[in-house]
């Protein structure tokens, strides 16, 4: 997957600013790699493929916001 051309803000509105725009595509692509790796890792230690990417499904929709933890 290719990284994002468009990073939406909470209201809608893009990011716009150069070195956020970088900080994100270098994140994404560094994210990309390190799942790829543990996907292929587990795979060929015989993890199926589709429970594999539940798994990591479920690890991403479990990620704590900031924003909320802020408010604590």
């Amino acid at each position: 997957m290719d990284v994002p051309s468009h990073w939406p803000q909470p209201d809608g509105t893009p990011v716009s600013c150069t070195e956020k725009l970088l900080v994100l595509r270098q994140n994404w692509e560094e994210l990309q790699g390190v799942m790829q790796d543990a996907f292929e890792d587990a795979v060929l230690m015989g993890v199926d493929e589709t429970e594999m990417k539940q798994m990591l499904t479920t690890l991403v929709a479990s990620l704590a916001s900031p924003r909320s933890r802020s408010a604590e």
